[in-house]
Formats: structure tokens, C-alpha cells, sequence
């Protein structure tokens, strides 16, 4: 029987998501297609009838947008907003800023593909050299964490994601939960995809292949051990839903040069 519901959301395409660069923990903002995903999103979360009470994001600009407009579509922007940086988005270290096409043309399409999607390998860290250091480092919201500054990752494996993530799951997002609360996550491709691989049980070679395109919400069923009692329900047009899936999967291949 099912006794929770919870909802993931990967928020809608940002600039970079448009241009097909490892966007990670720079602050990009929506896309024009990324705020009609949201809106999208929100219309039909109304449409089908479910409410809010709580919404957690990241403290990336693309994750708190998503939610807030999400929320406007459903008439419900009343509902409060709890953000934490456990949220954000994978960081991809040195990688960030770079096209996953042109990365695959140097190191191959299989070498990207274990750097975006498998559990355990870290890519290389960045450091004070890359040109997106000072932009990410240097940011105020990043003085609000729990951990001090110079703790927070260079670089970051999806178990490290989910590392990061648990300790704010556990005490912070499952009691509100159990108290009955229906939430909505709106995080990221990474963040949502962990919190999957832990709620699922899904294996460490398996998670390679779990894709979540932008804007798409995931409604979970959950019993009263926070388990899933049957699969999880991408929701929207199903067809839509399988090409973005086939468009993200993509973003890592190699173009041919024209």
C-alpha cells in the first residue's frame, strides 16, 4: 500500500543544457524552453489534481526557478521554498564549462559516458586556474552552508552526490514526509538521480542507464519504510517524454565535424 507520495523534478533546460556544456555548479539561468518546461510542469501537476507542501531546491538559480514557476502554473506559490546547496547539481571539477560533444571527438564517446553517468569515477577536480573557480568559489550563497567554504567538493562521483545528499535527506526532507506532507524535490539530473539509486535500490552498474530529461516530474509511491511500491511514473506525454530522454542520452556523443 501506498502511504507517501514524493515528487522529483529535474528543473527545466538551462543556457547551458541549450549549448550542451557541463554546467554543474555555475549559476546559469533558464533557457526560454526551460521556463515553458516549468510552466508545462506546473499546468499539469494542476491538471491532474496534486498539491503541494513543501518544495526543497538547490541554491542554483535554474533549480529555484523551476520551482517557483512550477508553483505560479499551479496557483500555489504560497508554499514554502527550503533550499540547500546538498541539492545542487553533481560538480563535474575541471570538466565544467566544457561541450560534452567535442569531449567526446578527444576522449571518446564511452570515456564521457563513464564521467556523466557512472557511480564511482570522480572526474579531474578543478582548481584556482579554471576559468570558472573565482565565479563559484567567491559566491556569498556558498558562505550560508553548513560545511565551511574550503570543505565543499572540487569534483564530484554520483556516490559522492548521494553522500552529500543523505545526511540532508535523512534529517531535513524525510520528516517532513512521515509527517504526511506531499513534497516536491525540484534538484537536478544528478541529485534526482542518486536520491533515486537510494530510494530504488538500483544497482551500481545499473544507475548508468536511469535517464531524467529537464522539466519532466517523477512521481514516487513509497510505503511506510520510504520504499517504493511500484515503479516510478515519469508524467506527461510518454512519447515526448521518451525522445528528451533520447536527447539527453545524446548530449554525450561525438558530432561529426560538417
Amino acid at each position: 500500500m501506498s502511504k507517501y507520495r514524493l515528487f522529483l523534478l529535474r528543473h527545466g533546460e538551462g543556457a547551458w543544457n541549450k549549448e550542451n556544456r557541463f554546467c554543474s555548479w555555475v549559476d546559469q539561468k533558464l533557457s526560454e524552453d526551460g521556463v515553458k518546461e516549468a510552466r508545462d510542469c506546473g499546468r499539469l501537476l494542476k491538471e491532474q489534481g496534486y498539491k503541494f507542501d513543501l518544495v526543497f531546491t538547490s541554491v542554483l538559480s535554474r533549480s529555484i526557478h523551476t520551482a517557483w514557476l512550477v508553483l505560479e502554473a499551479m496557483g500555489q506559490e504560497w508554499v514554502p521554498v527550503v533550499k540547500s546547496w546538498r541539492l545542487n547539481e553533481r560538480h563535474y571539477g575541471s570538466l565544467i564549462g566544457l561541450n560534452r560533444a567535442d569531449m567526446a571527438l578527444q576522449h571518446g564517446e564511452e570515456k564521457v559516458k563513464l564521467w556523466r553517468r557512472s557511480y564511482a569515477i570522480t572526474p579531474p577536480p578543478i582548481d584556482e586556474s579554471h576559468p570558472h573557480f573565482l565565479e563559484i568559489y567567491n559566491d556569498r550563497r556558498y558562505t550560508t552552508c553548513d560545511v565551511p567554504k574550503e570543505s565543499l567538493p572540487r569534483a564530484e562521483s554520483l556516490k559522492e552526490v548521494l553522500d552529500r545528499m543523505l545526511p540532508y535527506w535523512n534529517s531535513t526532507v524525510v520528516p517532513e514526509i512521515r509527517k504526511g506532507r506531499t513534497v516536491l524535490i525540484s534538484g537536478h539530473g544528478n541529485s534526482c538521480r542518486a536520491l533515486l539509486k537510494h530510494l530504488e535500490g538500483i544497482s551500481d552498474e545499473d544507475i548508468v542507464r536511469v535517464t531524467l530529461p529537464t522539466g519532466t516530474p517523477v512521481l514516487l509511491e513509497l510505503d511506510e519504510n520510504l520504499k517504493p511500491v511500484k515503479p516510478r511514473q515519469l508524467l506527461g506525454d510518454q512519447a515526448k517524454i521518451q525522445a528528451a530522454i533520447k536527447k539527453v542520452e545524446d548530449q554525450g556523443k561525438a558530432k561529426a565535424s560538417t
